[in-house]
């Protein structure tokens, strides 16, 4: 009785499917959680990789107004030229605030290339224009600010080879911190006269 009782093994067949059929839901849970993780993680990179685009293919800053230039004493033997760039820059329609000093600007003409940061060196300043006497957070261009900006193109260093001339076409590209570069090209007027500002176009 004892020997029938002992040979009788149809219980561990029920047993076994059990732990094979718990060990197969296990595995599937875990690999269903790795696969739902990688998702939700490459999901997230895809959003971060988005909004990333949209920072720096949109720009922050645009032109407000004329870009003014005013004539002074040539360099190199070229006569009258023009010794300063005025221009105007506001914040774009839901951009975010522009450092000001993390910005650079970069001046290009016939003859000439520099690339300038903002520091004491004088080579281009900014004040607000929008709010008048803003003291506050006075690097930042923020929503509805307007701001002047002046490039001393005789304080550059190294000097500039040669000022620009009546006709001549000069770049000036405007690079924040974060955003699109603002490029500005404008060409000199026909005659330009020491001490006296003109827009140009």
């Amino acid at each position: 009785m004892y020997t029938k009782f002992l040979k009788n093994d149809k219980g561990f067949t029920g047993l076994e499917a059990a732990i094979v059929l718990i060990a197969f839901v296990v595995v599937a849970a875990v690999f269903s959680y790795v696969m739902l993780g990688a998702g939700f993680f490459t999901t997230q990179k895809s959003q971060e990789v988005v909004h990333t685009g949209v920072t720096q293919a949109s720009s922050s800053i645009a032109l407000a107004g004329d870009v003014i230039v005013k004539g002074g004493a040539g360099t190199g033997g070229t006569g009258t030229a023009a010794n300063q760039v005025v221009l105007y820059l506001t914040n774009t329609a839901g951009g975010t605030p522009v450092d000001l000093n993390k910005t650079v600007l970069t001046y290009s003409d016939t003859n000439e290339f520099t690339t300038e940061s903002y520091s004491a060196s004088g080579s281009w300043a900014y004040s607000a224009v929008i709010p008048d006497g803003k003291t506050a957070n006075l690097n930042l261009i923020e929503p509805g600010d307007k701001y002047k900006v002046t490039l001393n193109l005789t304080a550059i260093n190294p000097a500039l080879g040669s000022l620009p001339v009546a006709n001549e076409k000069i770049k000036v590209e405007v690079k924040p911190p974060e955003g699109a570069v603002l490029v500005i090209t404008r060409t000199m007027p026909a005659s330009i006269v020491s001490g006296t500002f003109y827009p140009v176009y």
